[in-house]
């Protein structure tokens, strides 16, 4: 990976409804070289894919919990059961498996209160746990999709007309 595939990604997950020309354009580039670059990075997985981020709070899913989970059996059986149920709960957008004193932390994203108990009750009857705290995000003071790339080059925003 190049400073011209940085330039490319830092493009992208700052705006990935650009065309490939304002792309090439922007990285020194002409359209199918330019085309070619993107395309081996998504076939190297470098580019996983690519999505529209939603406004949570414009949809009604206000309420954003963090949730940790400790449990007294780790077994492999037992975490590929709650693995797979829990990755199929639409609620949680992130699941890992943590070191430390937590063995589970899980971001939720729900209506209200009640729709977290909701979700909560389901949670808790799916395995045996030992201990779940839900911690309540009260504000978001940051949030982003962009990963620190290594040596990212500065990248030129668009300006307020898209241009």
């Amino acid at each position: 990976m190049d400073a011209i595939d940085l330039k490319i990604l830092a493009l992208l997950q700052n705006d990935a409804t650009l065309s490939i020309a304002q792309i090439g354009e922007r990285v020194g580039l002409s359209q199918t070289p330019c085309w070619k670059r993107i395309q081996r990075l998504e076939a190297d997985g470098v580019i996983d894919r690519r999505v529209a981020v939603l406004d949570p709070v414009k949809l009604g899913l206000g309420l954003t919990v963090f949730v940790s989970i400790e449990t007294s059996d780790h077994s492999r059986e037992w975490l590929e059961r709650f693995a797979a149920t829990v990755s199929g709960m639409p609620e949680v957008l992130e699941f890992y498996r943590m070191a430390g004193d937590v063995d589970y932390m899980l971001r939720v994203v729900v209506a209200d209160m009640q729709a977290y108990d909701a979700f909560y009750k389901r949670l808790i009857a799916v395995l045996p746990l030992k201990n779940v705290t839900s911690r309540f995000a009260m504000e978001k003071v940051k949030s982003t999709t962009a990963l620190p790339l290594p040596s990212a080059p500065f990248v030129q925003p668009l300006a307020a007309n898209g241009k």
